[in-house]
């Protein structure tokens, strides 16, 4: 396999079950959203990813930011790109190896982990049904060349933020709303009074959406 991942097997068992990927932030680790794998719903397949690049002891990125630039230069796109398409292969290796529905494979986001949640499903939509995109923005950059032209009609998209986000400017997740609106995707955007994490209120939020949209 191309990711060292923790995984959850469903509890209730399928023909094919559906999958979570969890996708953590920079300078984070597998271990961080896995920590709510027990709390998600119990036919999914919950595979929680670890990102390629090291940083300081137990932390890792999906690719490089410069903290103190603007949200044009604020990430490695480049390397973004790489994790992009990592993750997309990584998806089909999942599906080679577990008895995954590939019809229902939906991404959960943090952050660095909800910014490439977007590329991956704009850039692939016919391998994504769902994303949950927690603290994060879209960048048409780190999508595929002429991602304008694919097919949005199945996928789906939960998006929140924190108002107060003090990594992550609340404004840039706030222009991409207008962006999938254009694309003709289905989405929900909320908006929750804390910092850059994720509130109790936001993480039922995400979980029943996940529930009505099976």
């Amino acid at each position: 396999m191309s990711l060292y991942y923790l995984i959850r097997e469903p509890k209730i068992i399928q023909e094919k079950n559906p999958l979570l990927l969890l996708l953590h932030g920079y300078g984070s680790n597998e271990e961080d959203l896995f920590s709510f794998a027990s709390e998600l719903p119990e036919e999914y397949y919950v595979v929680s990813a670890q990102a390629p690049y090291p940083l300081m002891y137990g932390s890792y990125a999906w690719y490089a930011i410069n903290f103190e630039a603007d949200d044009t230069k604020f990430s490695d796109v480049n390397q973004a790109k790489q994790s992009r398409d990592l993750i997309a292969n990584f998806i089909d290796e999942l599906i080679a190896k577990y008895p995954i529905n590939k019809e229902k494979v939906s991404l959960i986001g943090f952050s660095q982990g909800a910014i490439l949640s977007y590329a991956i499903a704009l850039s692939y939509p016919e391998k994504i049904s769902k994303i949950v995109a927690m603290s994060g923005y879209l960048n048409p950059e780190m999508a595929t060349k002429n991602f304008q032209q694919n097919n949005f009609s199945n996928l789906k998209i939960f998006a929140s933020h924190g108002t107060v986000d003090q990594v992550i400017p609340i404004d840039w997740a706030r222009k991409t709303s207008p962006t999938l609106e254009k694309l003709g995707i289905k989405f929900v955007y909320k908006e929750y009074p804390v910092g850059h994490g994720v509130s109790p209120q936001n993480f039922y939020d995400f979980r029943n959406w996940l529930g009505e949209n099976r």
